[in-house]
């Protein structure tokens, strides 16, 4: 019972931190209420329960791998959330523009494609999967990502709620776009930082 309790604690902690999915689907919520932004977190849940899935089973040759592995990944991850910082910062002024700005919403395939991207979401599948020495189980396995999952969900879930009860707090236009650049810059400043670490390596 206890190693249930820790893996939950694990995932928990791992799902609920501010992190580039987090700031997405905080900001969908904000722009397009939680209704739109369930597609996105659906794609990010199913995204790292797979990549946890896969990191599970090949532990050993990522373990291998993971040096340069994990560089290119960094760059790779960097573009991405950059560029999804640039949408988040091009989305509509209010929710009322939403029919404007369709393309700019964040979709199922980009949480799904995020998760892969993300060095952040690849880190705490090692880790998990490592701390937990789930690569010589598949029920423990099994457990720790049905786990994962329902909690991974309803926290990603609980940050696009909080976007949809902040839309009453931005009154205006101005607000939305205000709080957009602010969001597309932090996510823009993270995939810098990125690219910052692998200059200094």
């Amino acid at each position: 019972m206890s190693l249930i309790f820790a893996m939950c604690l694990f995932a928990f902690s791992m799902s609920i931190s501010p992190g580039p999915v987090n700031v997405i689907t905080l900001s969908t919520g904000v722009n397009y209420g939680l209704k739109k932004a369930m597609s996105f977190v659906g794609g990010a849940t199913i995204g790292f329960t797979l990549l946890l899935l896969t990191v599970g089973l090949g532990l050993r040759v990522i373990a291998e791998l993971s040096e340069v592995f994990l560089m290119v990944l960094s760059y790779i991850g960097a573009i991405f959330i950059a560029y999804m910082g640039i949408k988040i910062i091009l989305s509509a002024g209010n929710p009322e523009s939403l029919s404007s700005s369709q393309q700019n919403i964040p979709r199922f395939w980009d949480g799904f494609l995020l998760q892969w991207l993300n060095p952040k979401a690849w880190i705490a599948c090692i880790s998990g999967v490592s701390a937990f020495n789930l690569g010589h189980s598949l029920s423990l396995l099994s457990i720790f990502i049905s786990l994962y999952f329902v909690i991974c969900y309803a926290s990603i879930t609980s940050w696009a709620l909080l976007g949809d009860k902040l839309q009453t707090l931005l009154s205006s236009p101005s607000h939305f776009k205000i709080f957009n650049v602010a969001m597309g810059g932090a996510l823009i400043t993270v995939a810098c930082y990125l690219l910052y670490l692998q200059i200094l390596i």
